[in-house]
Formats: C-alpha cells, structure tokens, sequence
C-alpha cells in the first residue's frame, strides 16, 4: 500500500492542476485584418464580426445579448452514435440584437462556431464565424436581422457536423426546424440498431459460406483444365489444341446452322422438319458422292497423262 503511495498523491496533484487550469482566451490577443477578420497565429479567428452596422429593417438595436457555448466530445455522449457537440443545440433571440458569443473549446482539436443565410451586404459569404484549435476560447459580436427565421450553426471541420456538432438559430419565431439537430429534431437519415447480435451473425455465417463456394468453384475449375490438358498431352496435341480447333469449329458451324435451320423450320411440324432434314442431308451426301467422284477422275486421269507411252 505504502508503494502507490506517491502514485497516488503525483495523481491528485495533476487532477488538481488540471481543475484549476483556465482556458487561454486568444480574443485579447487577435489581430484585425479589416472587414471584421480578427486572427491571431496560435489558432483563434473571427470572422464577420459586427459590432455596430445595422442590417436593414432594424432601426435600432433591440437588445444586447452573450451566450457561452462549449464545444467538445464530452457534450455527445448524450447522443448515441455521434462524436462531437455543441453544449446547446439550439437558440433564440429576437430580432436586431447585438450578439455576443464566447466559443468555448475543450477538446485538443480545432473545432468551429459557424452561422449562415446572413445578409451579404454585411457579413461576407454571408456568415459569422468562430474558430479555435485546442483548448482555449475566442469571442466574435454580430447583430442578427430582422424578421423570423432559422440559421444553421455548424463545425465545418471535415465530418465533425456529420459527428454531431450541429445547432439552430432562430431568430423571433424562426421559420421552421432544421433537420438532423442532435436532441432536437429527428435525423434525415436515422441510424439502425436493431440488428442484434444473431443477425448479424447469420449475415457472416452466409458471407463465409458463399466465400467458401466460390472457392470450391475455382478449385473444380482448376481441376478440369489440367485434366484437359493432360488428356490432351496424351493425344500428342497441344495444350489447347482441342478446345481451340475441334471445339470452336463444331460450336461456329453449330450456331450457323441453328440461325440458318431455325428460320427454315419456322412455322413447320416435327414431321415437315424431319423430312425437310432428310432431304438437305440426302443433298448433302449426293453432292459429296459427287465431289469425291471428280476428284478420283481428276487423280487417276493425271496419273494416266504422267505414264510413258509404249
């Protein structure tokens, strides 16, 4: 017991530490690129900050409001099968406010506050913009426009929105909920979890099965082709021989002759057709008959003209 001893304590010493660790805020340390684009070289921007324009329709500033929202991994174990969020998943002010939002990030990673659909005129690309990497914190002012309606706010790191970093904005009444909001309304999409583990198990087992059919294919297949060609090394052909001369020729002819009969026996009954096919196969050996006749002729006539005379 005496051994853990110092474990324990170097334990509580880093435990301590770390609770009573602040987050580092990169705002007093941004650096104002024009065009409300703050930014500083260790990983915190704003961009599309507003402090004092008013969009149109809003004849003054209604109201002056701060929101804190924390970003990290902790805040989605409350949704299953996602990996990032937001703290809060949805808010609401009303119209022509002055905006402030402290963006709070507590994983080691780069996360974003990111909200769209503002008006061009006054927010580029008509967004608003928080980004921190790492522990740490920026804060960003805007004044949301006038009227009803809800605005997406998202991390737009690659797939951490698809993890779960995702909210809405409305402004007034909004217009409408936003799909896919983690706790709030229902995904496009929504993830599967009733297969249990016996089906899932039978989809492998018929997986494995099929592999192993597939195998047993190949291995008949291999099987046949040396046997051919060991039957056709015994004929003293070669490898190949047969399938590619014997074979090929017999199927050409074959499918010749089908195209060729099949619009002959068209419309005939069996009886027509057997006698049709016996007269062509008696023309056939006629014309053979014929053919080996003059080739005889022709042979023994040579052979007469090479003899001397006596």
């Amino acid at each position: 017991m005496v051994k853990f001893l110092p474990v324990s304590l170097l334990v509580l010493l880093f435990s301590a530490s770390a609770m009573g660790e602040e987050v580092e805020d990169h705002t007093k340390m941004l650096m104002d690129h024009g065009d409300g684009h703050l930014m500083e070289m260790t990983g915190g921007m704003v961009m599309g900050q507003n402090t004092d324009k008013l969009p149109g329709g809003c004849d003054k500033i209604a109201e002056t409001k701060e929101v804190t929202v924390h970003a990290g991994h902790k805040y989605a174990e409350k949704f299953p099968g996602r990996m990032y969020a937001f703290d809060t998943q949805e808010f609401n002010f009303k119209p022509c406010t002055k905006l402030t939002v402290h963006f709070v990030n507590e994983d080691h990673v780069r996360h974003q506050w990111m909200m769209h659909g503002l008006p061009k005129y006054l927010y580029p690309k008509g967004m608003f913009h928080l980004e921190v990497s790492g522990p740490a914190k920026v804060s960003g002012t805007l004044i949301l426009p006038p009227g009803d309606k809800t605005y997406l706010v998202h991390c737009d790191i690659a797939q951490h929105m698809e993890k779960g970093m995702k909210a809405q904005l409305k402004v007034g009444d909004g217009d409408g909920d936003l799909p896919s909001i983690p706790g709030v309304t229902a995904p496009n999409v929504p993830d599967d979890y009733n297969a249990g583990p016996a089906e899932v198990f039978a989809a492998a087992k018929q997986t494995e099965l099929d592999i192993a059919a597939a195998d047993e294919a190949l291995a008949k297949a291999e099987a046949a082709r040396k046997a051919n060609k060991q039957a056709a090394a015994a004929a003293g052909q070669s490898p190949g021989s047969f399938v590619s001369g014997t074979t090929v020729i017999g199927l050409a002819i074959g499918l010749i002759l089908s195209a060729v009969l099949g619009r002959k026996f068209q419309g005939m009954s069996a009886a027509e057709a057997t006698a049709y096919s016996f007269d062509v196969l008696r023309t056939v050996i006629d014309y053979l008959v014929k053919l080996i006749g003059k080739l005889i002729n022709t042979v023994f006539s040579s052979k007469n003209k090479s003899l001397p005379s006596k």
